[in-house]
């Protein structure tokens, strides 16, 4: 969630830091700050609100060879200049991403030592914590090292040390930290965007892991403080994939990109309508738990219809967040498909975590290569969306979409249902060029929009709805759609909007009696539908290509995902950062 970047090299620091900062606004923030050596000093400056008003406060003429820097997310604390990071005790500077879990209990041992806190925050223990070591052993690796037998939580940490101005340092537990090598300097970050301007080389650190980083050399040492040599990983994609390349926004620009993403995730697993090697054998699992948070929950939804229909498996599907806590009930004949683009989401890796504890397989559908969730799982099944930059996620929930209709077929051996997937791509990008302005400009100014439909199409009425409430702080609420009749079309009255989908031949019939229901009570309805509706029951009307149920839900999602753009555009909201969200959820 917080953003973390630092840099030690022969050019000036800070401009680096910035950047590596500005690429990583897409995760959410609400303040800013950086630490830096001058004249020999640690000097940190910090603001609340984005990274330009940090910039305008800094002196321009300021050279430094090492920086840190931050973009906070509260957690513990409001948002203001106190709380946010760089947090300083004693000798040591921090910069931190993830929760500290028993920081109360520290922070009371440590007044006990005399030390005082100044802000609100879980993180000021860190450094406490490590100047409270280093008083006692005036070694920086080992103050480091003890933190793992102290601190509860999840963290990824970026230290600099007043008696060290040649080194930075990192280590992290359950939030994701790279660092990358670069020609003049090297870097720390929380995310490959940060550093793709510089560079493309990057090594991830693993839990417990320290790296000590000067100009010349990166050095990482294991949890036992043994010299330990890592693999060198190459970004695969471009630096451009990054940028805005003329579009108003990333939102916008990653909607664009679905055909493409289509295709190179399919491809990707299938030739000749036949799989490749890539998919893992699957076939003799007789019980399926799908996990996942947000919109790879309800991507989740899409893939147990097709698995249960398709395969005759019985698939439950859960909130990560809640899994570990509850009774799971399954048996060796189980499998645990996690669902995460970023594969550092902290619920779902727990629950991979729990899933592994009781001995059961896991399967993990992640967008980032060499992510937690991607190392830890069994089996682990790419989807090609590159890098998403916009909050909202769309480009990876339909590649999501994508793999999970072929792992559907997989699992069932239907082969002869690949041949659907054949000139998708075409149908995409004619769902791409049609203009929905005149759908957003009905409902823009409107604060509560029903979004109904039954089976797969109530799953895609969960995404729709999550992006216009996510863009635009409409409040989109979805319902079955013969949920309505069982208290809430009480709320339907005139010009109330209702956005309808009604795209399953099984129960057409019924999603526009409901429909229909709606419409008795005079509410403003706009239906995307993929067949003939015999009577008027609609506004306005959304027709998709019809198509066999297996790719159904890659088109229908697409005019959700540009509604929900046009509505925020035309609202005037921070489309890509919409306030209070982060795009990867590396806490609990």
């Amino acid at each position: 969630m917080c953003g973390i970047v630092g840099y030690v090299g022969k050019e000036n620091a800070l401009p680096r830091v910035l950047d590596g900062l500005n690429f990583l606004e897409y995760r959410g923030y609400d303040s800013a700050g950086v630490a830096y050596f001058t004249n020999g000093k640690i000097k940190i400056t910090k603001e609340v609100g984005r990274i330009s008003v940090l910039e305008k406060k800094l002196p321009k003429d300021i050279y430094t060879n090492m920086a840190i820097g931050h973009t906070r997310w509260a957690t513990h604390g409001e948002a203001s200049k106190i709380n946010s990071h760089p947090h300083r005790q004693g000798k040591f500077t921090v910069v931190h991403n993830g929760i500290i879990e028993n920081y109360a209990e520290l922070k009371k041992e440590l007044k006990k030592a005399k030390v005082k806190f100044i802000s609100e925050t879980d993180t000021e223990v860190i450094p406490a914590l490590l100047n409270y070591y280093y008083q006692q052993e005036p070694n920086i690796l080992k103050c480091i090292q003890k933190l793992k037998n102290k601190v509860t939580g999840s963290y990824a940490l970026g230290i600099i040390c007043d008696d060290d101005q040649d080194h930075l340092y990192a280590t992290r537990c359950g939030s994701p930290l790279i660092i990358a090598k670069a020609a003049k300097g090297n870097f720390i970050a929380s995310d490959v965007p940060a550093i793709l301007k510089y560079t493309n080389k990057y090594y991830l650190l693993d839990e417990y892991e320290i790296a000590q980083i000067s100009m010349n050399k990166i050095t990482i040492y294991n949890a036992d403080l043994k010299e330990i040599t890592k693999e060198e990983l190459t970004f695969a994609g471009q630096a451009e994939s990054i940028l805005l390349n003329g579009y108003e926004h990333y939102m916008l620009k990653e909607i664009h990109e679905e055909d493409q993403v289509f295709l190179d995730t399919f491809n990707y697993y299938v030739t000749d309508n036949k799989f490749k090697k890539t998919m893992p054998h699957l076939k003799n699992y007789r019980q399926i738990h799908i996990v996942a948070c947000g919109s790879a929950y309800y991507v989740g939804l899409i893939g147990k219809f097709l698995i249960e229909r398709l395969a005759q498996i019985p698939v439950t599907v859960e909130v990560a967040s809640e899994y570990r806590y509850q009774e799971n009930f399954y048996n060796k004949q189980t499998l645990v498909i996690i669902i995460s683009q970023s594969g550092e989401t902290a619920d779902s890796l727990a629950a991979l975590r729990k899933a592994k504890e009781d001995g059961i397989d896991t399967l993990a559908i992640v967008n980032v290569i060499g992510s937690s969730i991607a190392r830890e799982a069994t089996y682990t099944l790419y989807i090609k969306a590159g890098p998403e930059i916009a909050v909202a996620t769309t480009k990876a929930f339909l590649a999501q979409t994508t793999l999970m209709a072929l792992l559907a077929i997989h699992i069932s051996n239907r082969l002869d249902l690949l041949k659907h997937f054949n000139g998708l791509e075409q149908k995409i990008k004619y769902l791409l060029q049609q203009d929905y302005r005149q759908y957003a400009k009905a409902i823009y100014q409107e604060e509560n929009i029903f979004y109904i439909g039954r089976q797969m199409d109530y799953a895609l009425c969960l995404e729709g709805a999550l992006k216009l409430k996510e863009t635009s702080y409409i409040n989109g609420v979805a319902y079955q759609a013969g949920e309505l009749k069982h208290g809430t079309i009480s709320l339907i009255k005139e010009n109330t909007p209702v956005i309808g989908i009604a795209t399953e031949a099984k129960v057409m019939a019924k999603t526009i009696s409901n429909i229909k229901e709606t419409k008795a009570r005079k509410a403003q309805v706009i239906l995307i539908t993929n067949q003939d509706v015999p009577d008027k029951c609609y506004d306005k009307l959304i027709m998709i290509p019809k198509v066999h149920e297996i790719v159904s839900p890659i088109l229908t999602v697409i005019p959700l995902q540009l509604i929900g753009y046009e509505v925020a555009k035309l609202r005037g909201c921070d489309i890509d950062k919409p306030k209070n969200l982060a795009k990867s959820v590396t806490v609990e």
